[in-house]
């Protein structure tokens, strides 16, 4: 009689990163930079998720169940590269307060239900946690009761450790990120430049002046819809970006000079504000588009005292 195979056949791991956005950028910062605030460099978080993901593919045998990237806004108003961020397939973000004082507020609380709730419904055998804050190993313990394995990553520190001692003994693997893998993701932000007063500088209309306007097709024996007027179209724009820098704040809308160009996913919000203020699509007419933002540029330079193209951060 054959005798059966008792040896258990390998189960594919299925999986979540969860990213603690503040403690990675704060140590990358450090490390890469010598820099003590957000505000000092620059970060393409969109690529540095792709390869976040593609290095967890590469220690990891399974499925990616999604990413979650921790992060905080002030009133959890999401910032321009929240915004971009929240587009990215299978990334989750999660956003808590920023206060007054730049500090983060419900963050580490937000980690710490998903990492358990994660585990208490079975939704991943596996957890890689990029962190560093000791109030992490409570949830971390608690995961791993119900079968998780906790595989913590951490960022090269300059020195010493910064990662709290408890949850690096607590977590079942560790590895840490090196300050190369980061180095191509942060740049030192441009320092502000003194510039002429606004109105010597030209404007955005006389910066787009160059283009030829694209009229709509028309074809033989129908009638061109007669568009929206320039200057109606330039007006909305303005209202838009005075709107969004009272709602989302000026620290936000700083982030998306020095212009002109908008990511796509701000561009199409601002097309739907504009729309909704005239009543009526600006999708048929591709020029008005232009003067749209030509309008919104205006106003935002006319805020932080620029001339086009240069930034004041």
């Amino acid at each position: 009689m054959a005798i059966p195979d008792l040896v258990p056949h390998p189960v594919a791991a299925k999986y979540a990163v969860l990213v603690d956005v503040g403690y990675l950028y704060a140590a990358a910062g450090e490390v890469l930079l010598g820099a003590k605030e957000r505000k000092e460099y620059r970060v393409a978080a969109d690529e540095l998720i792709q390869s976040l993901q593609k290095h967890a593919e590469e220690r990891i045998s399974g499925e990616l169940l999604r990413i979650y990237w921790y992060d905080a806004a002030r009133d959890r108003v999401p910032t321009v590269d929240q915004r971009v961020i929240a587009q990215l397939p299978w990334v989750k973000v999660r956003l808590g307060n920023l206060n007054a004082r730049g500090q983060q507020k419900g963050v580490d609380a937000q980690i710490r239900s998903d990492l358990e709730a994660l585990a208490r419904h079975h939704a991943v055998t596996d957890t890689i946690l990029l962190a560093g804050d000791e109030d992490m190993v409570p949830a971390v313990e608690a995961a791993q009761a119900y079968g998780v394995r906790i595989h913590l990553w951490g960022v090269e520190p300059p020195y010493g450790t910064n990662q709290a001692e408890r949850l690096v003994w607590e977590s079942d693997t560790v590895e840490v990120i090196s300050a190369d893998f980061l180095r191509p993701f942060f740049s030192r932000a441009p320092q502000p430049v003194a510039v002429a007063p606004p109105a010597a500088a030209p404007s955005p209309a006389q910066v787009f002046a160059g283009r030829s306007p694209v009229k709509p097709h028309v074809k033989p024996g129908q009638v061109a819809k007669l568009g929206p007027s320039r200057p109606r179209v330039e007006d909305v724009g303005e209202h838009v970006a005075q709107k969004w820098i009272l709602t989302r704040g000026r620290d936000n809308i700083r982030d998306l000079l020095p212009g002109p160009i908008l990511p796509t996913v701000i561009d199409t919000e601002l097309l739907i504000e504009a729309e909704k203020e005239l009543g009526h699509s600006l999708r048929p007419y591709p020029e008005a588009r232009v003067w749209l933002r030509d309008g919104f540029w205006a106003r935002v330079y006319r805020e932080f005292d620029l001339g086009v193209g240069v930034s004041s951060k």
